[in-house]
């Protein structure tokens, strides 16, 4: 993954052409960075378990076959550039994310942010690290927390619903990038966050890394995320009492 930073995005910053940039579904964007970082991430990998499957972001625009691996195989699962119409807009944040699953459940998550160069890492049963210090989530420390909330929900409505079952938080916008949503979350920036899209490639990494650093990630109603079973819908919390406290709530605007 840094090797991926150093080599390709930190130099592609703010150098792309229009031609480099293109729109594979509306409102979302890839460049050449996406795709050359994929290719070496997924040659990388491959190199460290031979008999796992490589699920990127990309290769399932080019095979969506791809996704039917997830449940069934031993699969890295890569997000080569979250946060991708930020960094083709020549700004933060952005991201690289890689989890390791097998059968559906999370073994194993990285996050990467290759600004700073921090990685944050995860091991089911393990616990969490940055940079490769043992890491615990500061826990609930507002009266009022911060709720950060994605815009990409594919029915206003349905946002406007979560929002208003989190009148007790001060609710903003999340920035576009849950590789960097997470980190924000376990350290304390922000108490909480709703995402309503659950794609595998953009929270794979985020759950557990949360869930073993003493926050809790999971669906609203209480269900475990799995990489096999896309449901919308996953509330996040720097501490698990907060959590319970309006999972209910958003749960019952869903």
């Amino acid at each position: 993954m840094h090797e991926a930073a150093e080599r390709i995005i930190r130099p592609g910053l703010g150098q792309l052409q229009d031609d480099a940039i293109r729109l594979k579904a509306p409102g979302e964007v890839v460049t050449i960075v996406d795709r050359a970082c994929e290719a070496l991430l997924s040659e990388r990998l491959s190199a460290i378990h031979p008999e796992a499957i490589v699920v990127g972001e990309e290769a399932v625009e080019d095979d969506p076959r791809l996704l039917e691996l997830l449940g069934t195989e031993l699969c890295w699962i890569v997000d080569p550039l979250d946060g991708t119409a930020n960094y083709a807009a020549g700004k933060a944040p952005y991201g690289i994310m890689v989890a390791l699953a097998q059968a559906g459940e999370i073994l194993g998550g990285w996050i990467l942010d290759p600004t700073s160069g921090r990685l944050c890492g995860a091991e089911l049963g393990h616990g969490a690290r940055i940079d490769g210090k043992l890491f615990n989530a500061p826990g609930r420390h507002r009266e009022t927390p911060i709720a950060a909330i994605s815009r990409l929900f594919t029915d206003a409505s349905r946002r406007d619903r979560v929002v208003a079952a989190l009148a007790a938080c001060d609710v903003t916008d999340s920035p576009r990038c849950a590789a960097d949503q997470y980190p924000r979350v376990a350290l304390g920036i922000h108490d909480l966050t709703y995402f309503d899209r659950t794609i595998s490639w953009d929270h794979a990494a985020g759950v557990l890394f949360i869930n073993e650093c003493g926050g809790r990630a999971a669906h609203p109603d209480g269900a475990t995320y799995r990489v096999d079973q896309p449901r919308a819908g996953l509330l996040i919390a720097t501490d698990p009492v907060l959590w319970d406290s309006v999972a209910p709530a958003v749960a019952a605007a869903l």
